[in-house]
């Protein structure tokens, strides 16, 4: 089944719900990046509120989502756009650690591995000039909570956030996916504390995914059985780079530097989203400084 993503309004259009399945996605992320299990849930769950959260906004509007709490998974860093397109990479692929004690004992120790000595960052690029970046402070480097308090401190929208991924013993994903609960002005405080008890006798996401519960019926349960469906979108991992782009990086380096890279048969460039490489000859990199010359003539 592919990745997707629902929409629907509940409690008389005050509450707005998104919840997705996003296995496909955060699996393909796993396999191009090499990630062991830690990693792919930090990155997964990044992954996965990164989509959700893109879906808010229409057209060409695109977010970057920077996660930083120095601990040993490095930055995670998330980029989204409104059609339902994402891609991420974490700094430090190769980690797995497990809580040995209290609640969480024999699980993934995600909020270790990501730290909480950081912030959670969101840049929005709404494509009518300037960039606009919120920051919060990392709270338990979960994830989930950390969009949560992010969500009220920066945006001031009071939230829910529930992220997913289950990784197979065979280090594959075998089930991700998230909601994000959003209210909205004039929300009831019977519709408010209706949401307040769903939410504390909500079981685990994780077990839920892993039953087969579908984003409909999340929404369906988080909306107390009533809610209007506004659209599904169609969810993947994919990347925008491509050899153009490369080269016009390159096209910004001192000429000092491309006549060193020249010394080289191939100069090979690497994206870090998707892990694709494209290949520069020492005559396309003197064929950019001739046109940079041309340029400045």
């Amino acid at each position: 089944m592919s990745d997707y993503l629902v929409k629907g309004y509940a409690y008389d259009g005050t509450v707005r719900i998104y919840a997705a399945i996003t296995t496909k996605l955060v699996d393909h992320a796993r396999e191009i990046h090499q990630l062991w299990p830690t990693a792919t849930q930090a990155l997964g769950r990044t992954l996965t509120a990164g989509v959700i959260q893109g879906s808010f906004y229409a057209e060409d509007q695109q977010i970057t989502i920077r996660i930083d709490g120095g601990g040993p998974l490095g930055k995670i860093l998330v980029d989204a756009d409104a059609h339902g397109h994402v891609r991420g990479y974490v700094q430090n692929s190769h980690v797995n650690l497990i809580y040995d004690e209290g609640d969480k004992a024999g699980s993934s120790a995600v909020g270790q591995a990501v730290g909480t000595n950081g912030f959670l960052q969101v840049t929005k690029d709404l494509k009518i000039r300037d960039f606009f970046t919120s920051t919060a402070a990392l709270q338990t480097g979960e994830i989930a909570e950390d969009f949560t308090y992010y969500f009220a401190a920066s945006e001031q929208i009071p939230s829910a956030v529930g992220l997913g991924v289950v990784v197979d013993t065979d280090n594959t994903v075998k089930v991700a996916g998230g909601f994000i609960l959003q209210i909205m002005p004039g929300c009831k405080k019977e519709s408010l504390d209706r949401i307040e008890q769903l939410i504390e006798e909500m079981e685990p996401l994780n077990r839920l995914l892993l039953a087969g519960k579908m984003p409909e019926d999340i929404v369906e349960y988080l909306s107390d059985m009533s809610w209007d469906p506004l659209y599904t979108l169609p969810l993947a991992f994919e990347c925008n780079c491509s050899r153009e782009r490369f080269r016009s990086g390159l096209a910004t380096l001192p000429e000092a530097d491309l006549v060193e890279m020249m010394d080289d048969e191939i100069t090979t460039t690497e994206c870090q989203f998707c892990r694709s490489t494209y290949t520069f000859t020492p005559t396309d990199l003197e064929t950019i400084i001739e046109e940079r010359t041309q340029k400045g003539s």
